[in-house]
């Protein structure tokens, strides 16, 4: 017998393995869900942190821990090596989850896990503790089974996705670039669907600077910035609708110090989304390119990109990890759909380096960043059997 048909013999019972760790999983939940870990709140993500390393290194895993930034939780990078050399076709793979949430301290104590006939209540139930404690349980099943069938399995847990992944983007990038493939533990999408692409999102400043006057004795010495920036503002919200999935949204306008002085500075503060790098290009040029001949006569503009998040694509390689996805969930007629959002998190770090990514394998969950924020606990079981058995799939490039 080859060694992946040894493997496919220990997966076959993966949705009965799930089921009977279901109680487990919900007992494990309330526990997270307990913890106040917002992006703001180190002590809270590193006790998230502490609890899930507990978990891995039961399940045979050496985990790193990566200092964060003075205001943020530790990065956790967890490793388990496999039986099959990447010269063998072993793969290494990728699970991607984020411990801490946009709610403040005292949350979890106002607004404790419940549960309500089939859903689950609690901050962070969905996005992203459900998620993460998905990922931990597939992979714990897994081993328990013997399955070693793969290069190297990789569990990353971040503090402070929900923020942007300031301080923990760089250990992102590294880890990622040592992996052929990567599955993200966001929660599934409302209808069950996974996320196939999430658009990019570029942060721009605009910096307008014009000459000051009295407004009174002599304006026309001065130039109007505050004007300029206002033409700015209407030339690049005008840009939305040029190309498609391309938006382009001017947030914040700032100008001005008194109302008897010609206004001598702006700013404007712009986002710009995009589901591909192209129109990321494409709309920072337009962006350029109207700075470059302001309206008002003696005023000029700087613009400097101030952050980028590249966009997560919907490749040939992503479509083919949905491919795979689905043949492993049709052997307990699962189906579901591909869904592409303009919400950004570390799968687009991720797809930033060149992986291609799969998102939204958690369970099924809904209302994120509210108080109504609910996970479906009857498809639980389900979910983590098909992320257990599609990274038994993926371990390997062989099939049984």
């Amino acid at each position: 017998m080859t060694a992946p048909s040894r493997q496919g013999a220990r997966t076959g019972r993966l949705l009965a393995d799930a089921e009977s760790r279901l109680e487990g999983y919900l007992s494990s939940l309330a526990e997270l869900v307990a913890i106040d870990s917002g992006s703001y709140s180190p002590a809270g993500v590193n006790r998230v942190a502490d609890w899930t390393a507990r978990r891995l290194a039961g399940a045979g895993f050496e985990v790193e821990r990566v200092r964060g930034g003075p205001d943020a939780g530790d990065v956790l990078v967890a490793r388990r090596r496999g039986s099959l050399a990447p010269e063998d076709g072993g793969r290494r793979v990728l699970l991607a989850a984020h411990m801490d949430t946009v709610f403040p301290d005292g949350t979890a104590a106002a607004r404790p896990f419940s549960r309500r006939g089939r859903f689950a209540h609690g901050p962070g139930v969905s996005d992203d503790k459900g998620g993460l404690l998905a990922g931990i349980t597939a992979l714990e099943i897994l081993a328990a089974k013997g399955v070693t069938e793969y290069a190297e399995l990789v569990l990353l847990a971040t503090p402070d996705e929900e923020i942007g992944s300031p301080s923990s983007r760089a250990v992102t990038e590294r880890v990622a670039r040592g992996v052929d493939c990567a599955l993200a533990l966001e929660c599934a999408r409302e209808n069950g669907d996974l996320v196939v692409a999430r658009k990019g999102v570029a942060d721009f400043l605009l910096t307008v600077t014009g000459r000051a006057a009295h407004s009174g004795i002599e304006p026309e010495r001065g130039a109007n910035a505050a004007l300029a920036a206002a033409h700015l503002v209407v030339e690049l919200q005008a840009l939305n609708g040029r190309w498609p999935d391309v938006t382009v949204n001017v947030g914040v306008v700032r100008a001005g110090e008194r109302t008897n002085i010609v206004c001598p500075a702006a700013e404007l503060q712009v986002e710009v989304r995009s589901a591909t790098a192209e129109g990321m290009s494409w709309a920072r040029a337009a962006i350029e390119s109207a700075a470059a001949v302001p309206v008002v006569a003696g005023t000029s503009v700087e613009v400097r990109q101030v952050d980028l998040c590249p966009p997560m694509e919907a490749t040939g390689a992503v479509r083919g990890l949905l491919a795979q996805a689905r043949s492993v969930g049709a052997q307990w007629e699962l189906s579901f759909g591909a869904a592409a959002t303009g919400g950004v998190g570390d799968a687009n770090i991720i797809a930033g380096v060149g992986v291609p990514v799969l998102d939204g394998l958690g369970p099924v969950g809904g209302a994120d960043h509210t108080p109504e924020e609910w996970l479906d606990v009857t498809t639980v079981p389900a979910r983590v059997a098909l992320l257990a058995g599609l990274v038994a799939s993926l371990g390997t490039t062989h099939t049984d």
